[in-house]
């Protein structure tokens, strides 16, 4: 069992070596199946797709379409919810051969070690931490939610409706909301009937895209809110160039905060350790950071995150000794001169989304 970050505990199953390498054998067999059945607005956990293919496909689909809602989806603890039984179910629907159907009914069965050290087999969820897990958990949301919401799309909505989804992040746009409440109500009759509930208080539906703005303007609502997908507050906001809507993405607060209470613990750990094995540290700690959340318009989150961490290294050095002679002025000095510099990493969500996915 291992820490969550809400608190609790979950279980994680290590595989051993050879369960690996055929799970990763198995992996590439089913991709080969899958990879033409999944939709084109499912981006977790495929090959040539990422974290900021997603986040452009939403940023553009808002920006391109006459989005007026957003519903940010959180399914209830959806990798400890699945059941076996209709996984399997899924799987036979695309692959006859028994073996591997035998194979990953006990993958999925192995189960975790309680606290006793006594093997509790499981009769529901995915087995965290294993080779094969991302993509059979593709494979449920294929069938218990893109279809559907496919379907639903072309059939049942009045205007214009966008989805991207990231394992089991999802957003959704609307031009109209009675759209979204009545795709709401029904998709939670959906997962009810294959073991899945939304989480009430993580699934919200806000007013968000480029009429909110014009409202905004008129004084006719109140400031649009936000909404979080995959480590990203996006916020309604005005081009400083062009004066046209735009979508701004700033690093969440409490990912931020996450990180930060991390490397500040790491130091507290280890700060005897030589200074050069810190700095080296802290120096692919950073870039990583950067690396990932340096897109236009995050630059001030970003600057902040970095002023954050040269702190954080100075309240540690400083804590070595009680006779220490280290002040913020010369320290700052080094460290900024050590450190990544902040720049932007990414391109904007539209250069990168056209020429991807260009016809």
């Amino acid at each position: 069992m291992i820490p969550k970050a809400d608190g609790g505990e979950r279980p994680i199953s290590v595989f051993c070596l050879e369960d690996k390498i055929v799970q990763q054998a198995v992996v590439k067999v089913l991709e080969g199946i899958y990879e033409n059945d999944f939709r084109g607005f499912s981006y977790g956990y495929r090959p040539l797709k990422s974290q900021h293919d997603a986040l452009d496909a939403l940023t553009v689909g808002i920006k391109r379409n006459p989005v007026n809602w957003v519903l940010d989806l959180d399914i209830r603890k959806f990798f400890e919810q699945v059941e076996h039984e209709w996984l399997i179910m899924f799987l036979e629907h695309r692959v006859r051969d028994k073996r591997i159907i035998r194979l990953i009914r006990q993958w999925i069965q192995v189960g975790h070690y309680d606290g006793d050290g006594r093997r509790v087999r499981s009769v529901r969820g995915m087995p965290q931490g294993s080779v094969i897990s991302p993509l059979l958990s593709n494979i449920y949301l294929h069938y218990v939610f893109d279809l559907w919401v496919d379907q639903w799309r072309k059939r049942e909505a009045s205007g214009r409706m966008i989805v991207v989804r990231f394992a089991d992040d999802s957003v959704l746009g609307f031009q109209r909301e009675h759209d979204a409440k009545v795709f709401l109500s029904e998709l939670g009759k959906r997962l009810g009937q294959f073991g899945l509930s939304l989480h009430e208080d993580k699934t919200r539906l806000i007013r968000f895209g480029r009429f909110a703005k014009v409202d905004l303007k008129k004084r006719e609502q109140g400031k649009p809110e936000t909404f979080t997908f995959l480590g990203f507050t996006h916020i309604c906001g005005i081009s400083r160039s062009s004066g046209n809507f735009n979508i701004v993405r700033r690093t969440s607060k409490e990912r931020m905060r996450a990180t930060l209470s991390k490397i500040k613990d790491y130091l507290l750990k280890h700060r005897h350790d030589p200074v050069p094995e810190q700095l080296k540290w802290l120096r692919r700690v950073l870039q990583g950071h950067m690396n990932y959340f340096s897109v236009p318009g995050n630059g001030l989150r970003i600057n902040a995150f970095r002023t954050a961490v040269q702190k954080i290294w100075y309240k540690a050095l400083k804590r070595r000794s009680q006779r220490s002679r280290l002040n913020w002025k010369k320290f700052g000095a080094f460290i900024n001169t050590v450190l990544p510099k902040v720049k932007v990493l990414h391109p904007w969500p539209e250069q990168r989304f056209d020429v991807k996915y260009s016809r």
